[in-house]
């Protein structure tokens, strides 16, 4: 399947790479990697992708299965990478996946009203992968016009999701009173509905299937999921936190467009307990390019960057990590960034903002 983009434009990231997709009269293409092994050299080198493309009016392919990354940052504050969360537009229904920091932020950007994401699937009960759910659980419920939510959040996740829900209850109650009662705001549009999974299918509606998977984001760490979404015959993946993984990879095989977290530290910082304990619960660039060479996704993408620094010793750069994955994988890759659309259409994964 191709990967088209129409009117390219240069991105932050694209300023750290001189890897750059090739572009002729505003659309440029890269065939699947194993249809030819020249494709695969092309991509190889030209869809280590750093830039990103706002596609033309005219082009549906993919229209009812998109894919946006809200936030690809970690723990660490930043600007350009909000807090992990992934929303998903398939068959009319929206979806995310986790709700880290500035979630809301980037939904406004996109002009999705928050009231409208009520369905939130998480990965593990980390802080940042949960600590933008009170924004927009409650602010979703105002009646602001970036807000208006009808009817209840669903909140699917593991063991301990019903708990960590039950206590926001308790921690707004004084918010959530109030304001029925004085704004006169509809109790059942602040509800709650709790799933706590297992692995293997846990939403299925209106032909968009979610299947929760477990992986391994540490001994200590359980359950964490991934996440893939089928829908129309095409799917996407999620990886979640997770070490290199078998059973990601068995779950993604196949699938259109692959997102997975990484992390990485320069040699001379692994000294660090720290660094070492980060390190040990998360997957290093040249183990995702082993995932992603197994898995064969039409499109690999990098979110959930964990680039470890110090002041004296910077942090790797998204080149780096690309180039480190390229030891073992030779097909599309893209450094993902926050606000970054795929369409998953029928003969082409369409990359945007």
């Amino acid at each position: 399947m191709p990967i088209k983009c129409w009117a390219p434009r240069t991105s932050r990231l694209a300023l750290t790479s001189q890897l750059w997709l090739q572009t002729y009269h505003g659309y440029c293409s890269a065939n699947s990697w194993w249809r030819s092994r020249i494709a695969s050299v092309a991509v190889g080198l030209l869809a280590a992708v750093v830039s990103t493309c706002a596609w033309s009016k005219s082009v549906t392919d993919g229209d009812d299965f998109k894919v946006t990354l809200l936030g690809t940052g970690s723990p660490q504050p930043s600007i350009s990478r909000f807090g992990p969360g992934v929303l998903v537009q398939a068959g009319g229904q929206t979806l995310l996946i986790d709700c880290g920091r500035g979630v809301t932020q980037r939904l406004v950007q996109l002009g999705v009203k928050l009231g409208a994401v009520n369905k939130l699937f998480i990965t593990h009960l980390h802080s940042d992968h949960v600590v933008g759910i009170p924004d927009l659980w409650l602010t979703g419920w105002l009646e602001i016009p970036s807000a208006q939510r009808k009817g209840a959040i669903q909140v699917f996740g593991p063991e301990g999701t019903r708990n960590m829900m039950e206590n926001l209850e308790k921690a707004y109650e004084w918010d959530i009173k109030t304001r029925i009662a004085d704004q006169k705001l509809a109790k059942e549009n602040v509800a709650v509905s709790v799933t706590e999974i297992k692995e293997g299918t846990v939403y299925d509606t209106d032909g968009v299937k979610v299947t929760a998977f477990e992986v391994d984001h540490g001994d200590l760490v359980k359950p964490a999921f991934g996440y893939r979404i089928d829908y129309g015959g095409r799917s996407a993946v999620v990886s979640g936190d997770t070490r290199f993984n078998e059973n990601l990879i068995r779950h993604a095989i196949g699938t259109d467009l692959l997102i997975h977290q990484v992390a990485a530290v320069r040699p001379e910082l692994l000294a660090s307990p720290v660094f070492q304990a980060i390190l040990a619960h998360h997957t290093k660039p040249e183990e995702a390019g082993v995932v992603f060479a197994r898995t064969r996704p039409r499109l690999a993408v990098f979110y959930h960057f964990s680039l470890l620094g110090t002041p004296q010793v910077p942090a790797m750069t998204e080149q780096e990590v690309v180039e480190l994955a390229r030891k073992n994988y030779s097909g599309p890759l893209l450094v993902g960034e926050d606000l970054m659309v795929f369409r998953i259409g029928q003969d082409a994964v369409h990359v945007g903002r």
